[in-house]
């Protein structure tokens, strides 16, 4: 089963319910929606992958609004806009404004399988990307953790060279005084 969830928007009831089929057929979770106004109630409530919308539809929201409304809800929801032969100017201008393809009338279910496994294919590798992001986060925080643990254990291990190098130098003591003074030193940082 596939883990994407499609929602198709068309005003045309034998479309959506063909595209519908068609697509839960192939695995897909589908969502239906008759107008502007429903799709942009179920954008709201539902974790949607992708946007299957007819350019064309009744009332103050059409295709391009939809997509609009998409977008602003998550850039990651990806919009194939549905077309009739006589818009393929306007469905390119949907595709400036973010849509990822579009589709002609009547409907090359080819074709969007093909456009789908390819979205499928981007997110997969969008997720990788973000895991191997993160991934090198983590390291890069653990690797700071234990560079800066390595500069203090140096500072100390020079602190005590420069003790030792000062008992060794200091000629005022005797060489016995210095040698215990050099093993209680050596006895402390055992510990």
């Amino acid at each position: 089963m596939r883990e994407m969830t499609i929602l198709v928007v068309d005003d045309d009831p034998v479309i959506r319910k063909m595209l519908e089929k068609r697509l839960e057929k192939e695995g897909y979770e589908v969502l239906v929606a008759e107008d502007g106004y429903q799709a942009r109630k179920l954008l709201a409530q539902q974790r949607i992958d992708v946007v299957l919308t007819d350019l064309m539809m009744p009332g103050s929201i059409g295709g391009l609004e939809v997509l609009d409304i998409a977008k602003k809800i998550s850039s990651n929801i990806e919009v194939i806009i549905i077309t009739a032969h006589s818009s393929i100017d306007t469905a390119v201008e949907a595709m400036k404004k973010g849509a990822v393809d579009y589709l002609e009338k009547p409907i090359n279910f080819d074709e969007l399988f093909l456009r789908l496994a390819k979205i499928t294919n981007l997110q997969a590798i969008i997720r990788n990307a973000q895991d191997l992001s993160q991934a090198m986060m983590t390291t890069e925080s653990a690797a700071a953790l234990t560079i800066q643990d390595l500069e203090i254990r140096n500072a100390e291990f020079q602190g005590q060279l420069n003790n030792i190098a000062a008992i060794l130098r200091n000629e005022q003591m005797s060489a016995d005084d210095r040698i215990d003074k050099l093993l209680a030193l050596l006895a402390g940082s055992a510990r």
